[in-house]
């Protein structure tokens, strides 16, 4: 699966656009609210040999609002607004000590904020602890963090299922404290996100879809289950390009929590991330063209000194076709290729150097 921010494509042929618009778009929005009553009465029940089933509905249907309404006032009050001198995003309260994670291209290049809490009450300062483009996640900190921050649990990645319930809460549009239900789609998504806003042109592994309602102002909130723990931190929506760019409506994505709770760890101790957990060859790289204008490899720049190509005898020169069985034509591929694979993976690379085609059994090293 693959995607880039604006543009960038599905091989379906829908692109990603990221989730956090510039502040004056969100102010000078104009939305059309329209409330819908109704004064049928219902229809009275005839007993039947069905009426077992249909008595059921009701009470099912209840014990399903009950859930929701748990959830939400449980997870709710751990969602906050972010807003900096260039937009607005949300933000997951990550501990008691005033630590919020949250997307990095919501934090951007700043590095002071605006945070509100769930309550609404008068926004508070907060601070830029730290970023990390790459898996496109950020910690800020509040610099004097209140009482009663109600920091939320996050879900274990591994159990996520196609078809759970799922609620996705933030400040979509600048609307605080919304909620849109929906289910997890998939699992496992590769998602590049293209190269803008402070995001790095992340390339992101194991992201969840969801068909819950993702708008400009989610980035940065709270995907969550029915057991109340946060399973992804909602940060694309696909737009379709035929469409003009319009959103695509049930199709976002979340990075899942597993990722979440590593970089975000690290961040809020460290300021910094000492273990990505994710796999690199140790290169600098640029997309080549064939004679036909078309995207043909990738052409090794620069090896790091003792990384994982130079330990393998890849030198700057060599064009990187394949990882594995997996073909690679840009340097968006090839993180792709290389997000579905950990540090310590051994991996045949395969390579053309001076019109000859080589493999070399490669063992990765962290980005």
């Amino acid at each position: 699966m693959t995607g880039t921010r604006v543009p960038g494509s599905f091989s379906s042929g829908s692109a990603f656009r990221l989730l956090i618009p510039a502040a004056a778009c969100i102010c000078s929005a104009a939305l059309a609210l329209t409330g819908c009553t109704s004064t049928k009465s219902p229809s009275p029940s005839h007993p039947s040999s069905g009426s077992a089933v249909t008595g059921a509905a009701p009470s099912l249907s209840n014990n399903l609002q009950n859930d929701y309404e748990r959830v939400v006032k449980k997870v709710l009050p751990s969602v906050v607004e972010i807003t900096s001198g260039s937009g607005l995003g949300s933000g997951i309260v990550w501990d008691t000590k005033g630590d919020v994670v949250t997307n990095a291209h919501v934090v951007g290049d700043a590095q002071s904020f605006k945070v509100t809490l769930a309550t609404g009450k008068n926004p508070l300062d907060a601070t830029l602890v730290g970023s990390y483009p790459a898996d496109d996640l950020a910690v800020i900190k509040l610099n004097k963090a209140p009482d009663g921050l109600k920091p939320t649990a996050f879900g274990d990645s591994s159990k996520v299922q196609v078809g759970q319930i799922t609620l996705a809460m933030g400040n979509p549009l600048g609307l605080s404290s919304s909620v849109t239900q929906g289910i997890v789609s998939a699992v496992g998504r590769t998602v590049n996100e293209g190269g803008q806003n402070g995001g790095g042109g992340a390339t992101i592994g194991n992201m969840v879809q969801t068909s819950a309602a993702i708008n400009p102002g989610n980035s940065g909130g709270a995907l969550v289950n029915l057991s109340s723990q946060v399973i992804g931190i909602p940060t694309l929506a696909a737009t379709d390009p035929e469409l003009g760019g319009g959103t695509a409506p049930g199709i976002g994505f979340a990075i899942p929590a597993s990722t979440v709770s590593n970089i975000a760890g690290q961040l809020a101790k460290y300021g910094k991330v000492t273990a990505s957990g994710r796999a690199a060859l140790g290169i600098t790289a640029r997309t080549v063209l064939n004679n036909s204008l078309q995207p043909a490899g990738v052409a090794v720049v620069a090896t790091a000194k003792g990384g994982a190509a130079d330990k393998a005898g890849i030198r700057p020169g060599d064009i990187i076709t394949k990882i594995d069985d997996t073909p690679v034509t840009t340097d968006s591929s090839l993180s792709e290729a290389l997000a579905a694979l950990k540090p310590g993976d051994k991996t045949n690379v395969t390579y053309d150097r001076d019109s000859t085609t080589k493999t070399a059994a490669v063992t990765l090293g962290q980005l």
